[in-house]
């Protein structure tokens, strides 16, 4: 399928999505022109990175086995660089054509595939999202968007560029939990919100780690030099690969990366943020020996705790925003019963008003006022948000069809995920409130600290839009 047009504009989105009651759609009567499949036709999809929740969102548009012919669109092409790893993946599509290097796949399929999902590690998500933009390929990107602030700067204007349909993977994004947040908090529920607190029991890996010293053999299924990508050449090692890659900077973004774009969802669209005006964080540190202590200079730390500071926006105060992860909990608010759990197993949030508190699950799910008492006192608006009424993949696939863009398009989670690996970047700096100008993507008084906001790609590799 070759570059599209006719997408709804940046502009109309958000206006969509901030007070309409349905997406507009282009008429079913030209869908089937140009460059467009009419809904009732299905769409070629690739995955990249196919061995762990890349096979989740395959099935959640293409169920071998399931009867509902909604999730029936044409796996054409599977890529990982781990055979084994990808075994049972490949097993459920027989027809579909296997890979290990994704520029060989995009090359030779060509309009044979409409759009990609991309599930690979965070290290290499900016790079295969890219190449499949520029060769006019829908986009699926699982959360975190990218590893690094730039990286996610360059896929959003590619985004816009190449005129494509993208969706980041953060399910609870397209639920009815974080809508009814928006739509109570833009009703005036709570007053005005200056204060947020959200929090994860991630990391669930182990992180704070020593490299390996051990240089075991790379697995015969496993290209190593392409699992690598655009990072830092390390030998191989089972610590890296296949899970525990999250903890590791070359790879991935710890915990905030991990779940933040699920908890500070419902906070960057309730708040209408975009960037922080300054981070600061801390985190624990771990005793090696009486004296010696093992911060993170290759790894995040097993738990922390990060500040943001954002403007005031339109009709919205100063608000400040506050993280907390391996362990770590924000003060129990003196409003919620004592018999009551805060968040849920994986997290919460905690929004503070001028007139009370809102407090939801780390997927945004229950959201409640506190005490329970004012939910029986609140009279709930309209709705005011589009729903979906599918999963949050098939709303991707059916944006595709329908010349729309989802509401977790790149123009959206692109500056979240900018927020949400600011966080990560004042790890670097513990204890020091960097100012962050977000226009400029630059740390202002801390000129050292910008190493990390763009971090330089091995030999080889490079993120041109």
């Amino acid at each position: 399928m070759k570059k599209q047009t006719g997408l709804l504009s940046r502009r109309d989105f958000l206006r969509g999505v901030a007070g309409t009651a349905a997406f507009t759609i282009v008429p079913s009567s030209v869908l089937g022109g140009g460059n467009r499949k009419p809904p009732s036709e299905r769409l070629n999809i690739a995955g990249v990175g196919v061995g762990g929740m890349g096979k989740a969102n395959l099935m959640a548009v293409c169920d071998p086995k399931a009867e509902d012919p909604s999730r029936a669109e044409n796996i054409v092409a599977l890529c990982d660089v781990d055979e084994a790893y990808a075994a049972e993946t490949f097993a459920m599509y027989p027809k579909a054509k296997r890979y290990k290097d994704f520029r060989v796949m995009l090359d030779e399929m060509g309009d044979q595939i409409d759009a990609v999902i991309v599930a690979t590690p965070d290290h290499t998500h900016a790079v295969v999202a890219l190449e499949a933009m520029k060769r006019g390929k829908h986009v699926y990107v699982q959360k975190p968007l990218t590893r690094t602030v730039y990286e996610a700067r360059v896929l959003t204007e590619a985004a816009r560029k190449y005129g494509v349909v993208t969706q980041m993977g953060n399910q609870g994004h397209s639920g009815e939990e974080i809508r009814l947040i928006c739509e109570w908090i833009w009703d005036g529920a709570i007053g005005p919100v200056r204060e947020v607190h959200a929090w994860t029991n991630r990391p669930v890996w182990p992180q704070a780690k020593l490299r390996p010293t051990e240089t075991p053999p790379v697995p015969p299924t496993l290209d190593w030099d392409l699992w690598i990508g655009p990072s830092p050449m390390r030998p191989y090692h089972p610590i890296y690969h296949p899970w525990d890659w999250r903890c590791w900077i070359d790879f991935g973004t710890g915990a905030l990366g991990d779940m933040a774009c699920h908890a500070m969802d419902p906070v960057f669209w309730a708040l209408k943020l975009k960037y922080a005006t300054s981070v600061q964080g801390s985190f624990a540190k771990i005793c090696v020996d009486k004296w010696k202590h093992l911060e993170h200079p290759e790894t995040y730390p097993t738990a922390s705790i990060i500040h943001f500071e954002f403007p005031a926006r339109e009709d919205m105060p100063q608000v400040q925003v506050h993280w907390y992860d391996g362990g770590l909990l924000p003060p129990r608010p003196d409003e919620l019963e004592p018999q009551r759990r805060m968040g849920d197993s994986s997290g919460g949030v905690i929004f503070v008003g001028d007139k009370g508190k809102l407090m939801c699950g780390c997927y945004a799910k229950g959201p409640q006022l506190i005490p329970y008492s004012k939910m029986k006192e609140y009279k709930r608006p309209e709705r005011t948000l589009p729903r979906v009424t599918t999963s949050h993949e098939m709303d991707w696939v059916q944006a595709c069809k329908e010349g729309r863009q989802p509401s977790a398009n790149f123009d959206y989670s692109g500056p979240f995920t900018e927020m949400v690996l600011m966080g990560n970047l004042a790890l670097f700096y513990p204890g020091q409130k960097l100012l962050w100008d977000g226009e400029a993507m630059r740390v202002t008084n801390v000129e050292e600290a910008n190493q990390y906001v763009r971090q330089p790609y091995r030999d080889g590799w490079k993120l041109e839009a």
